[in-house]
């Protein structure tokens, strides 16, 4: 039994009379809420026609220990149903259960048996279960009681253009043993790797879906999980499965002791929220919340109501623009950050936030308009994931300057340039420089663009260039499953490889990739594991994997240290040089007004870029950002011009510096050299050899190079040439 207050009055079953009228003064917020003498649940049902509240004393009852029946003459203010509890207290678990039309062919599926989360409950406990009837019994709602000692704790409000981006799955973050946390798995084991969080340099984590899912299948399949959690049943409570505690609502401090000491450390906390569809499927699937209290209200409907539209590809469609539906956005959007102090949100499939009940683009979405304006949301950062499962494809163009957005394009014309595409340079210039193509309307800036070469859908980025084809047959679906259109290369044997040359080339790779992604105007966004060679084995499509094959490989960073020193030293470069993190779009040679252009195009003979000629090979020049380039508030870090050097074809390429006066004058040091192997790949504080003015060197077969002007005309020995002697001309 769980411990509960004294109660003031005795509860009453389904025949006693109503509570006293005292009851009434609070028929909001929704949800469950603590009052003086009890807890007041709150549930909105416009269709019901009874309305029961099921207390359970333990997580493992199937059956509850006390039925409370509200009277709709009372209980019940327009279409909300209210009730005061006497002598709950918090811990106490419950479920809601609705009375009312059952006609599928009109939408209308409430079922009078069925156990219904709250769909405002802050807290689950305990698994799916099976009452002696048969019925489906999913985890219940907790009371919870919301009080934490935050320690001072505010939101950091870092810009978006000084933001580096780290995605991660909190599970797969530290559940494998070599993680060598004291609480594997879990929010607590993501506090104990903060100082390795630190030392890569990321601003911000972008954790997966937290929010309630079912961990697995509904009905179970073999061998099948949803490790992912992109299936959700509550949308305002943290998952209980991450949680290292076993008490009701433990979660809930939990979640917060990992925010209040990310924060402490500098770190920013993002979430990836799933408005666009819950786990209760399609007319086939069970009936766990939203189904239950008022199904035509919470899901898009077609043919009459009695099949749902499918536009998230998960079986059904949140009515996200239906009045209903939008305060329970709006709301759970502000409980996030104002009780977790959340920094951002990404949302996944937003394109499905533009579409009406009927399915249709609107111009000018109700939804995304309340986020766009809400005041308590003004200062965290908002992404979309512009595009929907159902053909919507609004990359650069969803809503206002107030949305970010995951750049799709970035991540495939990057991808398709280094693997040597034909004629991708060009658009590669478009995605170096912040896809003004994309972004440059509308007052829209670089930092508008998340930069991501890879993300959880889809290969690792160690895998991006180890695998030609997917190889996604653990997950039981014939290899059916995940994208096709990867643009990656094995460079001549699929998968791992003991041949040197193969090694090589993929090592360089991997290097480029990361040197692009964050030598780039926009906002770049790493994947956990990827600084470290992660793998998993060919397969781009792990929702289904919680095992080795999606769980970071901690021995990795010892095994590719070489590669963690080189992204740790990228990411330093990028935080403490503002050319690199530009609030304004850049200026080309035409819109300079007879100064130095803020950006700058070379062929790899060092003239003047012909955009016409067939090849893979560029180099970029970007000079040292102004102060007009600058964020409003000082920014990091000293101001460098910045010279990159791209070849992505598959022979050796001589390039010569770039003869324009005012780039040749410059004194250049090398930085970044994916030429070369570890230590001489990257060289601390970008203050490497001396290059010498129009010097030629000779890249090989996909290869980058990054030169920083020194504002000093001597300095250090080279790395890696005992004379000293500056780089020479070939």
């Amino acid at each position: 039994m769980l411990p509960r207050k004294p109660r003031a009055t005795p509860r009453r079953s389904h025949a006693e009379r109503p509570l006293p009228g005292l009851q009434f003064s609070h028929p909001l917020p929704y949800g469950a809420v603590l009052r003086g003498t009890g807890v007041q649940f709150v549930v909105y049902s416009h269709s019901a026609t009874g309305m029961r509240v099921l207390l359970y004393d333990a997580v493992t009852d199937t059956e509850p220990a006390e039925v409370i029946t509200l009277d709709p003459a009372t209980d019940r203010w327009g279409d909300i149903w209210s009730i005061l509890v006497p002598g709950v207290a918090p811990g106490q678990l419950y479920h809601f259960q609705a009375d009312g039309p059952f006609a599928p062919e009109i939408g209308q599926r409430f079922d009078g048996r069925a156990r219904l989360v709250d769909p405002y409950a802050q807290a689950l406990a305990g698994d799916f279960l099976v009452a002696d009837d048969g019925t489906l019994v999913p985890p219940k709602s907790v009371v919870v009681d919301d009080t934490f000692d935050w320690q001072g704790d505010r939101h950091l409000k870092r810009p978006l253009a000084d933001t580096v981006i780290y995605e991660l799955h909190v599970r797969g973050f530290t559940a494998s043993p070599s993680s060598g946390v004291a609480h594997p798995g879990t929010y607590l084991g993501v506090i104990e790797k903060i100082p390795y969080l630190k030392s890569l340099g990321v601003t911000a984590v972008e954790l997966m879906p937290v929010h309630e899912f079912p961990t697995t299948a509904i009905p179970p399949v073999e061998g099948r999980g949803n490790y992912w959690g992109y299936d959700p049943i509550a949308f305002f409570a943290p998952h209980r499965g991450y949680a290292a505690g076993t008490e009701p609502g433990c979660q809930v401090r939990e979640f917060k002791e990992m925010v209040r000491a990310l924060h402490a450390a500098g770190i920013e906390v993002i979430l990836d929220v799933v408005f666009n569809h819950t786990a209760e499927g399609n007319e086939l699937g069970p009936t766990l919340s939203f189904k239950g209290l008022e199904n035509r209200v919470y899901y898009m409907l077609a043919d009459g109501g009695s099949r749902y539209r499918n536009y998230s590809g998960c079986g059904n469609t949140v009515n996200g623009n239906h009045p209903i539906v939008r305060e329970l956005i709006f709301l759970c959007l502000r409980h996030w950050v104002h009780d977790f102090h959340i920094d951002g949100f990404r949302f996944d499939l937003a394109s499905i936030l533009s579409r009406d009940r009927n399915g249709d683009i609107l111009p000018n979405p109700p939804i995304v308009e309340l986020i766009t304006e809400d005041p308590l949301l003004a200062d965290t950062k908002i992404i979309a994931e512009a595009w929907d499962a159902a053909g919507a494809y609004q990359v650069g163009s969803f809503a206002s300057l107030r949305w970010a957005e995951w750049n799709g394009k970035y991540r495939d014309d990057v991808r398709r340039f280094w693997r040597g595409d034909h004629a991708q340079t060009g658009h590669l210039a478009t995605r170096l420089a912040g896809s003004s193509d994309l972004y440059g309307g509308n007052d829209r800036q670089p930092y508008h663009s998340i930069n991501f070469v890879t993300s959880h859908d889809g290969f690792t980025l160690g895998d991006l260039v180890a695998y030609r084809e997917k190889h996604n047959e653990a997950n039981g679906e014939g290899n059916r499953d995940g994208d096709n259109n990867n643009f990656s290369d094995n460079y001549g044997v699929e998968g791992p490889t003991t041949d040197e040359a193969i090694v090589a080339i993929r090592a360089r790779q991997v290097r480029n990739l990361f040197a692009t992604l964050l030598l780039s105007q926009g906002v770049p966004m790493v994947v956990a594991g990827d600084e470290i060679g992660r793998t998993q084995g060919g397969n781009n499509n792990a929702w289904c994997q919680d095992s080795p094959v999606s769980w970071l490989d901690w021995s990795l960073v010892e095994t590719n240290a070489d590669l963690l020193r080189f992204v740790r030293e990228a990411i330093r470069f990028r935080l403490g040089n503002p050319t690199l993190r530009r609030r304004t779009f850049l200026r080309g040679a035409g819109e300079a007004g007879g100064g130095m252009p803020d950006v700058e195009w070379f062929s790899a003979d060092g003239g003047p870029v012909d955009w016409g000629a067939v090849g893979a090979s560029l180099i970029c020049f970007f000079a040292a950002a102004g102060d007009s380039a600058a964020a409003p508030e000082p920014a990091a870090g000293v101001p460098r011009h910045v010279l990159i050097l791209l070849h992505a074809g598959s022979e050796p390429r001589s390039f010569r510096l770039p003869q324009a006066s005012h780039v040749a004058a410059l004194p250049w040091r090398l930085f970044l050299d994916t030429r070369e192997p570890s230590p001489f790949d990257v060289h601390s504080g970008a203050r490497g050899p001396l290059v010498e003015p129009g010097a030629t060197l000779e890249l090989p077969p996909h290869a980058l190079l990054c030169l920083v002007a020194d504002p000093l005309a001597a300095g250090p020995p080279s790395i890696g040439s005992p004379s000293g002697e500056a780089v020479s001309s070939t």
